[in-house]
């Protein structure tokens, strides 16, 4: 993709089922698929967003895993994939580093599968970014979904993803709902050039 796109899997703050901000746990299998598919679509970093000192121990022994010479060279793949992998205390952090690479703030984009109304498209947000020359940190939500805080600092928010069920089930593994909007925003931005 041409544009520089920033990832973000919010842990804190977010929604649980009663509407109550709490902070969730990360997740290996996120660290890993979610890095993988940033790796594969050219994102720039994916930043780990939680406030938690033992959620910073697990991931930085996780990542630091994979950077030993055993794990790498048993799966260097593993390795390059979270080569992109950053960790921050809050969504403002990963503003402040992208800020700090750009010297502009990022467009912050945020995803949901319960939104009632969006922004638009991946290529109106394209479109977007390109007019106003500024990288996107595109957020996800964990638990229930992005607490009204980071919702109110979203920019732009993009059209949920609508499954094909009968009976109106919409209920995506947050790394499958990544997967779904970096192939989206790719397949945009080849129809963009």
């Amino acid at each position: 993709m041409k544009n520089d796109i920033y990832l973000g899997l919010v842990h804190h703050p977010i929604t649980n089922k009663m509407g109550e901000v709490v902070t969730t746990s990360v997740t290996n299998l996120d660290i890993h698929d979610i890095s993988r598919s940033c790796r594969t679509f050219g994102i720039r970093n994916y930043f780990l967003v939680t406030p938690l000192k033992p959620q910073h121990d697990l991931v930085n022994k996780i990542l630091g895993h994979w950077e030993e010479d055993k794990a790498a060279a048993y799966n260097p793949d593993r390795q390059d994939a979270l080569s992109v992998a950053r960790l921050v205390d809050s969504v403002e952090m990963g503003i402040e580093r992208i800020k700090e690479i750009h010297g502009v703030e990022p467009l912050v984009t945020v995803t949901g599968a319960n939104f009632k109304t969006c922004t638009g498209r991946e290529k109106d947000l394209l479109s977007k970014a390109s007019v106003d020359k500024r990288p996107i940190f595109l957020l996800f939500g964990t638990g229930w979904g992005l607490h009204a805080r980071v919702l109110e600092r979203a920019e732009f928010a993009l059209e949920p993803i609508f499954g094909a069920s009968e009976d109106g089930y919409n209920h995506l593994s947050v790394r499958s709902a990544v997967a779904i909007y970096l192939d989206r925003l790719a397949r945009a931005s080849e129809t963009m050039k």
